[in-house]
């Protein structure tokens, strides 16, 4: 018997910045965050000779810590990626009955950067790493390893201890 799949990844743009109020972001009942946000996904299709462009919108749910460190990231316009899977809502009101579909987010990405278009301050966008090239050549700062295993820095013992 064959499995079923739900699994799904976009990329696109927030519609909104999210916000503090507790529709966007909050906290339930066992403590966990949650976030929601709203993505916009464009797709350009040949209708005859001209290209007409689509744009498809994505509510999305966010948990946990995830949510809580993406929170002062998560501005109008910035590109993410999304991969998660589907869930369906269903609700009744007033004697109808209601259903939307969701992305429950199990990895979200940040993509782009300062220089995406979205014109965001310092504030909003991601903050970038850079790895350390060069070191202080201090005793205080880093130990001198070059000669406890040969000059050469590549001969090991025969005896390796792990």
């Amino acid at each position: 018997m064959a499995n079923d799949v739900n699994h799904v990844i976009l990329i696109g743009r927030l519609t909104r910045d999210l916000g503090n109020d507790d529709r966007s972001f909050g906290y339930v009942g066992n403590g966990q965050a949650r976030a929601n946000i709203s993505i916009a996904v464009n797709r350009s299709r040949k209708e005859g000779d001209e290209w007409k462009d689509e744009v498809s919108y994505f509510d999305v749910t966010i948990w946990g810590k995830t949510a809580e460190n993406l929170k002062p990231y998560l501005t109008k316009g910035k590109q993410v990626c999304v991969e998660g899977s589907l869930r369906q809502d269903r609700w009744e009101k007033d004697g109808q009955k209601f259903s939307k579909v969701v992305i429950n987010a199990n990895n979200v990405q940040l993509l782009g950067g300062k220089a995406d278009g979205t014109g965001s301050s310092a504030g909003g966008a991601a903050p970038s790493f850079q790895p350390r090239t060069t070191f202080q050549n201090s005793s205080s700062s880093m130990p001198d390893y070059s000669n406890d295993y040969g000059s050469a820095g590549n001969d090991f013992p025969e005896d390796i201890p792990f």
